[in-house]
């Protein structure tokens, strides 16, 4: 993890990110009644595409020599980014219930810090690890979901399908770490532009096959404005955000952060005149809390390079291990 330089920014980043996916879930229901997954997927990035290809040639440094540079691995980040974790999420909210989309959505960060463990090594500190479970907890009570018994036929199936889309996300969140000399804004829109021929030509082989079917101009008039507030705000916006957040708070802090998205979305459904229960109260408290600690939380030390550990062994003449981060 490098070290923060902006923890308050980042920390308002984040927070802006998770509020915007909150409102997804309620922007975006009235488009599931009129699009596939597939195609919302593809139109929402199709305009967002738009977005992002404006601000990279406005803020980015030679962007399209990096996309060839990186081609890639943007595109295979992006993918997994955007339409493997778009795509699944949605195909599994169709099945299951939004509350047991929400909880799975909160078991990003766990899985984060494990695969950062596995793979890099990285053994997360106790804070960090403590506010993950505690965070998560408090996202399954504001679901609601334990103790319902009732649910779709195909529950099980959707919240498979969700939990492997959420693989997605958190693969493309670590794969910055692998594009340093990418800011968060190019990272965000290099992966959105390199994976959107991908997407589209997905919806219409999707389509050809019959599985799907393509909106017609009558499906997105009526849910033009939700398009547009869709791809603007949750997809570019939010995206951006986000990226920066975890360039600066590394992955395993940053997608605490997305425990945020229930809560957010329980709050404004307390402003549309819903009346949340008191589990669903101490639930959003416990998820607050958790993102305070997460970060207060002293960062890990970085494991030093094996050449870096030779220089410091000779200059000190010591021989001793560096600790695990």
């Amino acid at each position: 993890m490098t070290p923060t330089s902006s923890p308050i920014a980042a920390t308002v980043a984040m927070l802006f990110a998770a509020i915007s996916w909150g409102s997804l879930f309620l922007v975006g229901k009235p488009v599931l009644g009129r699009l596939d997954p597939v195609w919302f997927t593809a139109v929402r990035y199709l305009l967002a595409g738009v977005g992002m290809t404006l601000l990279v040639m406005r803020f980015g440094q030679r962007p399209w020599d990096k996309l060839r540079t990186h081609w890639g691995t943007l595109t295979g980040h992006g993918v997994l980014g955007y339409g493997f974790f778009g795509v699944l999420v949605l195909e599994g909210l169709k099945l299951s219930l939004p509350s047991h989309g929400a909880v799975l959505m909160a078991t990003m960060p766990m899985t984060t810090i494990l695969l950062r463990w596995l793979l890099d090594g990285h053994r997360p500190g106790l804070g960090v690890a403590g506010a993950a479970v505690l965070a998560l907890g408090g996202v399954v009570m504001v679901s609601g979901v334990l103790g319902r018994g009732d649910g779709p036929p195909h529950m099980l199936l959707g919240d498979a399908l969700t939990l492997l889309g959420t693989i997605g996300w958190v693969l493309y969140t670590r794969g910055a770490a692998r594009l340093p000399t990418l800011s968060p804004l190019e990272y965000t829109g290099l992966t959105a532009i390199a994976a959107l021929p991908w997407q589209l030509l997905f919806a219409v082989a999707m389509t050809a096959g019959g599985w799907v079917n393509a909106p017609t101009w009558q499906d997105l008039t009526p849910v033009a404005p939700h398009l547009l507030y869709i791809a603007a705000v949750p997809t570019v916006a939010a995206v951006v955000a986000f990226n920066f957040g975890v360039r600066q708070l590394g992955a395993s802090r940053g997608t605490l952060f997305l425990n945020g998205v229930p809560v957010s979305a329980l709050l404004m459904s307390v402003a549309l005149g819903q009346h949340p229960a008191a589990q669903e109260w101490i639930g959003a408290a416990l998820v607050i809390t958790a993102l305070t600690l997460s970060t207060r939380a002293p960062a890990p030390a970085a494991r030093p390079t094996p050449q870096e550990g030779v220089k410091t062994r000779a200059a000190t003449g010591a021989d001793r291990r560096c600790p695990a981060t």
